[in-house]
């Protein structure tokens, strides 16, 4: 690999009274497409800005492998940075634009010319460069771009929201692109983003910021199936969060699996009364506020903590379901108060019956819809899903 390994070692950074980092402490790895992602303000492109020189910290260091680059200046880094607005000079061609910074260093023509050409054609803008940038759609000027920035052959390629700027088509061929590029030259990406399917699609890892802090850092998988606190599961995707107390913590074995699952019952006001299962005829009240999940944490009784199930997760049918007596299924009615249709799959914002409590179900369209969807507005109808697919995020009192 050609990457540099990135450690930001306890950097605070703070503008007046606004903290804008609060102890951030972590390591890139060398050749890793990392990003920062969070909301606007959440300090994420400080931080960027910090580790290519435009910024200085208060307090910690930011180590390029083994070197404390604080001080350094960004063109005495090695380190690039792509921006939104891409910085490309418009009186000068795709060519001349690439060509500039091998130009200040009294670089050789032939050698310009191999290496301008080089990466023109890896970002696929060689027929391109006679051009003049607004001649160029943004997808187009924004390779440019990376082009200018990647023939220095940094060890680092900082890109701070590189696509906010185009349209949603744009943004996913160039994420495709992005992933691409990185795959061929393996110099460690810094990809600062507020979009979470942008995060999700192309990192290795991903640190979810907010407010200055770092909430959690882990792969796309971890982050969207695994988030550590309730912030980071509504950031992530869509999904269903409920505040819930630990009633009880066992162990259970689960109908047709080998091992035991250990299982938290959690009391859900928001969710009300559970549907009866068949031959459950004396649920008690206290009971019927109860759900099953399985706890990967090993929390402890009579702890305040969220609970949190994804839409995709959740079963929607007209009929109630056969679960044959499994204690591990969780049974809801409810209706049908607005159902989205989105092609692929739809949305459906189901009332339950006995709280009112609003729970959001995405149904994906695996088959042709002869007569359209199957569940229809103010259908009344059953949601249910396993143990197994609920998480317990953070204490709701921290």
């Amino acid at each position: 690999m050609n990457g540099s390994q990135v450690t930001i070692d306890h950097v605070s950074k703070h503008f007046g009274s606004f903290n804008a980092l609060d102890d951030i402490n972590f390591t890139i790895k060398q050749g890793e497409f990392f990003t920062l992602l969070g909301p606007s303000g959440c300090g994420k492109t400080t931080l960027l800005r910090i580790i290519a020189g435009f910024e200085n910290p208060d307090d910690g260091a930011v180590l390029f492998d083994e070197t404390n680059v604080v001080g350094l200046p960004p063109n005495k880094r090695h380190s690039n940075t792509v921006f939104q607005s891409y910085a490309l000079f418009p009186h000068m061609t795709v060519y001349e634009n690439v060509a500039f910074s091998l130009r200040l260093k009294k670089t050789d023509n032939a050698t310009i010319d191999k290496k301008v050409k080089e990466y023109l054609s890896l970002v696929q803008l060689e027929e391109h460069m006679h051009k003049k940038p607004n001649q160029l759609s943004g997808g187009q000027r924004q390779r440019v771009a990376i082009a200018r920035a990647l023939i220095n052959e940094p060890k680092v390629l900082l890109l701070d929201e590189p696509l906010s700027a185009l349209d949603a088509k744009l943004r996913s061929n160039l994420l495709v692109e992005l992933d691409r590029l990185h795959d061929k030259i393996g110099i460690t990406f810094i990809f600062v983003t507020h979009d979470q399917s942008e995060a999700l699609a192309v990192s290795d890892r991903i640190a979810v910021m907010n407010k200055g802090k770092v909430l959690q850092i882990g792969s796309p998988f971890e982050i969207y199936e695994s988030p550590a606190t309730q912030f980071v599961a509504q950031f992530i995707g869509e999904t269903n969060l409920f505040e819930s107390t630990v009633v009880n913590c066992e162990s259970y074995k689960v109908a047709g699996k080998a091992d035991i699952e250990h299982m938290v019952t959690l009391n859900v006001p928001s969710l009300g009364m559970q549907a009866q299962l068949k031959g459950d005829t004396q649920a008690t009240k206290e009971e019927d506020k109860n759900i099953l999940v399985t706890d990967y944490e090993h929390t402890d009784e009579g702890q305040k903590v969220a609970f949190t199930i994804r839409p995709e997760k959740i079963r929607i049918t007209l009929e109630e379901p056969d679960v044959h007596g499994r204690k591990d299924i969780n049974v809801f009615k409810g209706v049908v108060e607005e159902p989205v249709y989105t092609g692929f799959q739809s949305k459906f914002y189901v009332k339950l019956e006995k709280t009112g409590t609003i729970v959001k179900v995405f149904k994906q369209h695996t088959n042709y819809l002869d007569d359209g969807p199957e569940i229809q507005w103010k259908d009344t109808v059953y949601i249910s899903w396993s143990a197994e697919d609920g998480y317990i995020v953070e204490d709701i009192q921290k």
